[in-house]
């Protein structure tokens, strides 16, 4: 078989499985959630069977301990998100009015060095712009939300995960060995090689980042409780799981964050600003010290590919999309990277390059 049969079959067969999960994305979330929890957790089990323990048992004591604390969480923080999500709910008609007046200098300002004309131009464009920004965002957040989060699906990401976690977690490394041997013998290093890429790409950025930003969440969660912001919880733990995507994370916590202190403090600005600096220790915290010691500088993945797989991946799957977003970039930046490297070192590259020092 040629190379370039082997590269068109192996093509068609990424562009089936992506077919496949767009058929199947409203179905895959409790699967999607299981497999992460069983990869995320494979080396404690790895651990635990290396002390003594046999797979189902470091599996059972794993998932156990996983998701009671999981459900303790819940319970113990569920109350005080509702409070705080209340709170901020009527906190959102105050901060609108706090930015309309501190903007009320700066339109009047307009008006002297403008024509009315000109004003009114401006804000029918400005109304323009708005209206698009709001109905791409609106349009984007149902797609996820009909995608994730339907009650359906709810229930089965409660139901099946944890079957679909214990039973992969379990036989994780069986799994791996059957699927090793199905490999083509003669291309079977080669793609060890890439899987092994991968899975440093994940390990590095998923285990990494899911410290990151729990770390960030308890920090957030903190300071902002200890400020006096009514919804101090709740945008922490917010402004942590946000910490996931670069830049964009970060900004929109800081506003929301800043938005919902100027409508409660109203014009407290030693307080405004406390939580300002709230956010400004975090970021720093995430830039200078979390992000290089959890997640590193092998991890391969820039920013902006980060920023439109996730985005792409909640326009096309919902939620789904959103979760294997970041699995499947690690596998495409992995993959291109080898299509580079194969291309610099082929005829196709060089032309007669090759040929003439061969004659040389």
């Amino acid at each position: 078989m040629s190379r370039e049969l082997r590269i068109i079959i192996w093509v068609a067969i990424l562009i089936g499985a992506g077919f496949v999960l767009h058929l199947l994305s409203d179905v895959l979330l409790p699967f999607v959630v299981g497999i992460t929890i069983a990869y995320f957790f494979d080396p404690v089990a790895d651990r635990l069977e290396r002390m003594g323990l046999s797979r189902s048992v470091a599996t059972s004591v794993i998932l156990l301990s996983f998701f009671l604390a999981a459900i303790g969480i819940v319970v113990l923080i569920f109350p005080a998100l509702q409070k705080q999500i209340a709170a901020a709910v009527k906190l959102v008609p105050a901060m609108v009015d706090q930015v309309q007046a501190l903007i009320a200098p700066l339109m009047q300002e307009l008006r002297t060095d403008f024509t009315p004309e000109t004003v009114s131009n401006l804000k029918e464009a400005a109304g323009n712009y708005a209206g698009t920004v709001f109905k791409w965002l609106s349009e984007f957040i149902a797609k996820v939300w009909s995608g994730g989060l339907a009650v359906l699906n709810l229930l089965s990401l409660i139901l099946i995960t944890p079957l679909v976690a214990f039973y992969l977690l379990r036989d994780w490394d069986d799994i791996v060995e059957k699927v090793d041997g199905w490999l083509p013998r003669d291309s079977a290093d080669t793609i060890r090689e890439q899987v092994r890429r991968i899975d440093e790409t994940l390990a590095g950025f998923v285990r990494g980042q899911a410290s990151v930003c729990l770390v960030l969440a308890v920090i957030y969660a903190i300071g902002l409780s200890l400020t006096g912001l009514k919804a101090g919880l709740l945008i922490g733990i917010a402004a942590g799981a946000l910490a996931v995507i670069p830049y964009i994370g970060a900004a929109v916590s800081f506003v929301i964050g800043v938005g919902l202190a100027i409508a409660q403090f109203q014009q407290d600005w030693v307080s405004i600003l406390i939580v300002a600096a709230v956010f400004v220790t975090g970021q720093t915290l995430e830039s200078y010290f979390l992000t290089p010691k959890l997640v590193g500088g092998r991890v391969g993945l820039s920013p902006i590919w980060i920023i439109f797989a996730m985005l792409a991946g909640g326009s096309l799957f919902g939620l789904t999309g959103v979760l294997i977003a970041l699995p499947v970039a690690a596998v495409t930046g992995v993959l291109v990277r080898f299509g580079l490297e194969q291309y610099l070192e082929s005829e196709l590259y060089h032309g007669h390059a090759n040929d003439t020092q061969e004659s040389k």
